[in-house]
């Protein structure tokens, strides 16, 4: 088979025409917000990314076709998350395992913010690096947000130095602000699997991670998707049943109503019910 022949046959086989196969999985996980197809052509997409080898393949290429088992379920995990794959929302890397390369999806900064906005409490984040030759300010109980000063005319900020993230609330305030020095950068990439890499988002998007570790800091502190939908929906039924309650006749007792303390339990974690026969 001629090397043209070759090339026709790995496109037409690659990991792209394994996107496009499994699309109806994907599609089926996909927040409904998210259009399919454009998922898709994404991920397609984030395959002729980075550098090209020998025979013409992009690394995301090779390593999806060594391990497409791995690579597929990268791709699960963004499209149940709702995020673009090859993009700073979710980043797909490849990594040397037994000396062969494979997929590595990392959920990026940008993914987080995201994840954050869909909870519906958030209606603003900030997240910001301060360089060496950036003016910083801020004292945790004096000052509500950051004061930080940038001269965008300079050419040189000079290095990493800091980086922070706050949350603007819907029903008005400010989160906690995260603030982390390179000490405790240079602690969270240590524990990051892979994190010195030449194909490492720390090595070829060293800001970006910065900007990762506040984000994923700061989501501690701002309600996350399940409890504050839960939280509304509550408040929702609450609702509901006080508009459509009876009014009691004038000089009516009230009835007095006994409150028990428990958990409310999504559907999910409802018990199996009892079968017959005590069979468990």
């Amino acid at each position: 088979m001629s090397t043209v022949s070759n090339a026709v046959a790995q496109r037409d086989n690659g990991p792209a025409a394994l996107v496009k196969q499994y699309s109806n999985d994907f599609a089926s996980v996909l927040p409904s917000h998210v259009k399919a197809d454009t998922w898709v052509r994404l991920a397609q997409g984030a395959l002729k990314k980075g550098k090209r080898q020998s025979d013409g393949r992009f690394d995301l290429e090779v390593a999806a076709s060594n391990n497409p088992g791995v690579f597929l379920a990268a791709l699960l995990d963004a499209a149940r998350l709702g995020l673009e794959p090859g993009t700073e929302q979710y980043y797909l890397t490849p990594r040397k395992v037994n000396g062969r390369l494979e997929i590595l999806g990392i959920v990026g900064y940008q993914g987080h913010i995201e994840l954050m906005y869909r909870a519906g409490a958030v209606s603003s984040v900030v997240a910001e690096v301060v360089h060496e030759r950036d003016v910083f300010r801020f004292q945790p109980g004096r000052d509500e947000i950051p004061h930080h000063e940038i001269d965008w005319d300079a050419t040189d900020r000079g290095p990493l130095r800091l980086v922070y993230a706050y949350a603007r609330m819907k029903e008005g305030g400010t989160s906690k602000v995260v603030v982390l020095n390179r000490a405790a950068i240079q602690a969270i990439k240590a524990s990051s699997q892979g994190a010195n890499s030449e194909y490492s988002p720390w090595v070829k998007h060293e800001a970006a991670m910065w900007l990762k570790s506040a984000v994923r800091q700061l989501q501690k502190w701002v309600p996350t998707s399940a409890e504050y939908r839960r939280e509304q929906l509550r408040a929702a039924a609450e609702a509901q049943r006080v508009a459509t309650a009876p009014t009691a006749p004038a000089g009516a007792d009230t009835p007095q109503v006994e409150y028990v303390e428990g958990e409310v339990l999504d559907p999910e974690e409802w018990p199996e019910p009892a079968r017959a026969g005590g069979a468990s």
